[in-house]
């Protein structure tokens, strides 16, 4: 019987190239971005009402929602979870 699958999976391919976690982290953050987003727009709020309640800047916001900016503090994420009702949960596996 052939195999369906030749080579290395994903993951072992970019630890290989030594990128995995900038990729990760980047997957990771763009999923966090959306989910925000959505979760305002269910909440009818707008980007500035959202800054106002989490009490930080637009541009805190902004760098929070942009999908390719994956530098953000996990006192920001609690901030917009809060706001949308939402809470985050890590897990180190």
């Amino acid at each position: 019987m052939k195999k369906k699958n030749i080579g290395s999976t994903l993951d072992s391919f970019l630890r290989e190239e030594g990128i995995y976690e900038e990729v990760s982290a980047t997957a990771i953050k763009r999923v966090v971005a959306r989910q925000v987003e959505a979760a305002m727009e269910q909440k009818g709020l707008t980007k500035a009402e959202m800054a106002r309640r989490m009490h930080t800047s637009r541009a805190a916001l902004d760098r929070l929602l942009d999908p390719d900016n994956a530098a953000v503090t996990l006192s920001t994420l609690q901030k917009a979870a809060i706001v949308v009702g939402r809470e985050i949960r890590l897990e180190l596996v």
